[in-house]
C-alpha cells in the first residue's frame, strides 16, 4: 500500500551491526544501503506528488446533521450484537511473539539462547530472499499500522461514536478499544520481524513513524459518523489486500514466516472490514457518503509519511506507493474494486 524510508539488502548473509560505532541517523553496518532513497529511485521514477488538499465539491464539510448523530447512538444495541462479536477474547487471540522466535526462558540459559537463535536464523534464511520491492511495502504496511494513534483518535472526535470517558462502557466506544487491541498488534509483529530480519535500517524506519505521527492524518468531514464508518470499511478493505497481496509475494520468495505473518495480519483486516460494512449497508444516506468518500479518493492514512527530507514536489509517499503499484502489492486495479 504505502511505504517509507527503508532500504533492502541485496545480500543474504548474516551480520549484525557494531554497537561501539558511532551512532548516525542511517546504519552503516546492518545490511541496508546507507541512503534508503537510493532503492526507491532504482525501482520507479517519481510520479507526480498526491495533492495535500482534495477538492470535495457538494461533499465539502459542512456541519453534521442531528439526526445522522441521533441514528448512529440508537445503533448501541445493534452494534452489541452484530459488531462486538466480530472482536476475539484475549486468552484466544495470536499475539505477536506466537510468529517470531520463542524468546521464553527455559530451565536452562544455554537451552533458551540456543532456541532464540535457532529461531533468529531461520527467520534471517527466509528473508534473505524476499526482494527489495516487497521489502519496502512490507515497510510501508508497517509504518502504516504504526500510525494507530492517529486513527484511534480519529474515531474518538466522531459524534455518536466516540468514548467519551476513556473507558465508557457503550458499544460503539468498546467497539473502538476493541478494533484498537487487534490493530496495535499488527504494527508490533511487522516491526519486530523486521528488526529481527537485519535488512532495513531500522532507526530510519522509525523516524519515518515519528514523523507520521507527528503530521497526522486529515479527514474532510472529521466528526461524522457515516464519514467515519465508510472510510473505516475502505480501509479494511485496502489494508487486507495490501497485506493479503504481501503474504502471496513472500511465500512465492520462500518466506513462510512472513507469508504467515500478512496472512494473519489481513484476516484481522477482514474481520474488522465486515463491521464497518454491516453498519452501512442496505440505506441511501450511508450509500451517498460512499460516493462522497470515493469521490475524495480515499485519501490514504499514510498520505503525511516523511522521512524529513521530502517536499512539494518529492512526496515520500507517492514515491512508496508506486513502488506498491510496481510490485502488485496495491494497485490501481485494488483501488478501483474498494467500492465493491
Amino acid at each position: 500500500m504505502v511505504t517509507l524510508g527503508v532500504a533492502a539488502c541485496v545480500s543474504g548473509k548474516l551480520r549484525f551491526s557494531d554497537k561501539s560505532s558511532t551512532r548516525s541517523t542511517r546504519a552503516t553496518r546492518i545490511l541496508c544501503p546507507a541512503n534508503p532513497r537510493r532503492l526507491v529511485a532504482a525501482a520507479a521514477a517519481p510520479p507526480e506528488a498526491p495533492p495535500r488538499s482534495i477538492d470535495y465539491g457538494e461533499c465539502a464539510p459542512a456541519p453534521v446533521p442531528r439526526e445522522q448523530v441521533e441514528i448512529v447512538r440508537s445503533l448501541n444495541g445493534w452494534v452489541a450484537e452484530n459488531m462486538l462479536p466480530l472482536l476475539n477474547p484475549v486468552e484466544s487471540s495470536w499475539q505477536p511473539h506466537d510468529f517470531l522466535p520463542c524468546s521464553a526462558g527455559a530451565p536452562e540459559e544455554d537451552e533458551a539462547l540456543s532456541a532464540f537463535t535457532e529461531g533468529l536464523c531461520e527467520l534471517r534464511l527466509g528473508a534473505a530472499g524476499v526482494p527489495d520491492e516487497v521489502l519496502v511495502c512490507l515497510v510501508g504496511n508497517m509504518v502504516t499500522e504504526e500510525a494507530l494513534p492517529s486513527y484511534q483518535s480519529m474515531g474518538n472526535r466522531t459524534d455518536g461514536i466516540a468514548d467519551d470517558t476513556g473507558d465508557s462502557g457503550l458499544p460503539w466506544a468498546r467497539w473502538l478499544r476493541g478494533w484498537a487491541t487487534e490493530e496495535n498488534r499488527h504494527g508490533d509483529l511487522l516491526n519486530r520481524y523486521l528488526y529481527l530480519s537485519g535488512r532495513v535500517d531500522m532507526r530510519q524506519v522509525e523516524a519515518t513513524v515519528h514523523h507520521l505521527l507527528r503530521n497526522g492524518m486529515g479527514m474532510v468531514v472529521p466528526k461524522s459518523p457515516y464519514h467515519s464508518v465508510i472510510y473505516g470499511a475502505f480501509q479494511e478493505r485496502a489494508t487486507f489486500v495490501s497485506h493479503g497481496h504481501t503474504g502471496r509475494l513472500a511465500r512465492q520468495h520462500g518466506d513462510g514466516a512472513l507469508a504467515r505473518i500478512c496472512g494473519v495480519i489481513a484476516a484481522d483486516e477482514k474481520r474488522h472490514e465486515a463491521g464497518y460494512t454491516r453498519v452501512s449497508a442496505g440505506s441511501s444516506s450511508w450509500t451517498l457518503t460512499a460516493w462522497c468518500v470515493m469521490r475524495g479518493k480515499v485519501t490514504m492514512p499514510g498520505l503525511l509519511m516523511s522521512d524529513g527530507q521530502d517536499d512539494d514536489d518529492d512526496s515520500l509517499f507517492a514515491r512508496f506507493s508506486a513502488v506498491a503499484q510496481r510490485a502488485g502489492v496495491h494497485t490501481a486495479r485494488d483501488y478501483g474494486h474498494l467500492p465493491r
